[in-house]
């Protein structure tokens, strides 16, 4: 009985770290916001941008102050999107890297961003594409995007690949597609060049509203079905015998999380262009500290990936103001070295 009640305190001690780590991390995203909508070419006060956002909520928006048009079309969509497509690149690389067992599994190695970055290309250079003119770009990004996913899946529905092969296969569409992306670099005319390549590297600043919708929709219920899943994660962690032996289909859970996951990378990056690293770092940083189950590690994961792409954003508007650093080039710059400061002093092996 002793024993029993060791164990339940030492569960929910575990369980309370973890709680207040996403409290922390909330609050963290709160603050950024807000530091973010305070900074940029005309300086806002902390205290003043709450106090307008709480006088938008309550009395409705006016173009009539300068500071509110500043915050409604400027500022926030940036900030509302980056945390979206943070918090949804983190959920997909979490997912990417339970279901196919592999550290390395992340939207960019699976070559979903390839994809989209060569249908962006097509787009930008040659005009051609999927959808109207207003959409051609995001258009073509989704649906090249889901290209690499649909392969895998037909891989592995009608091949019986494993895990490793997929990650493979997603690899060698990633080289495929990159390069070619680079002929159509190479044959481009500058200002479709210039334009193509400051997509590839990522940007929050075309962010709009409607668009934010379409991402905050996908991923209210996109989420929450992972989130249902996670169980089904940790089982196929242990392998597929023994997933199917606790009375789970490991193939059948590795199509549907597989198939959300590609569908939240495609939502985001067709948007926000090719942000790369918190899909592959996010879920490592935060398996560090609350371990690897995954029914806590998909929302947090969300949740750091959500921060880290608001502070990043805040940094790239801020570093050489006037000029804005495409926030893709900030997040590998500044992530990089924070994970491999993360694996050197950290002696516990995660996977």
């Amino acid at each position: 009985m002793k024993q029993k009640n060791v164990l339940r305190n030492a569960y929910f001690k575990n369980y309370r770290q973890k709680m207040m780590m996403i409290t922390a991390m909330l609050i963290l995203i709160c603050l950024t916001a807000g530091i973010s909508l305070s900074h940029g070419s005309m300086e806002i006060g902390f205290r003043a941008v709450w106090s307008m956002l709480w006088q938008i909520c309550t009395e409705g928006y006016t173009d009539e102050d300068p500071r509110q048009t500043i915050i409604m079309v400027l500022r926030l969509p940036r900030v509302v999107m980056g945390a979206l497509a943070g918090f949804g690149l983190g959920v997909a690389g979490a997912v990417f890297q339970g279901v196919l067992r592999n550290p390395l599994a992340s939207p960019t190695t699976l070559g979903v961003s390839a994809a989209a970055g060569l249908g962006a290309a097509l787009a930008l250079i040659f005009n051609i594409g999927f959808a109207g003119k207003n959409f051609l770009v995001v258009g073509n990004a989704f649906v090249f995007s889901m290209i690499p996913a649909m392969v895998i899946f037909s891989i592995a529905r009608f091949r019986q690949a494993t895990p490793e092969m997929m990650i493979l296969s997603g690899i060698g569409m990633f080289y495929i597609f990159g390069a070619v992306t680079s002929i159509l670099e190479f044959l481009a005319a500058q200002d479709a060049l210039k334009a193509m390549v400051v997509w590839l590297m990522g940007s929050l600043g075309r962010a709009k509203w409607g668009e934010i919708m379409i991402t905050a929709i996908v991923l209210g219920i996109s989420t929450p079905l992972v989130i249902w899943r996670s169980w089904d994660l940790n089982l196929m962690s242990l392998g597929d015998d023994a997933a199917k032996s606790l009375g789970t289909n490991p193939d059948r859970s590795r199509l549907i999380l597989m198939a959300i996951a590609s569908l939240i990378t495609a939502t985001v990056i067709c948007f926000t262009g090719m942000i790369g690293f918190i899909g592959l770092v996010s879920p490592h940083i935060c398996r560090m500290f609350i371990g690897a189950d995954n029914r806590m590690l998909v929302p947090v994961s969300g949740v750091f990936g959500a921060a880290f792409l608001i502070a990043s954003d805040l940094v790239s508007r801020t570093i050489i103001s006037p000029v804005i650093i495409p926030v893709g080039i900030i997040t590998s710059c500044v992530g990089g070295p924070l994970f491999l400061y993360l694996i050197m002093t950290k002696k516990k092996q995660y996977w």
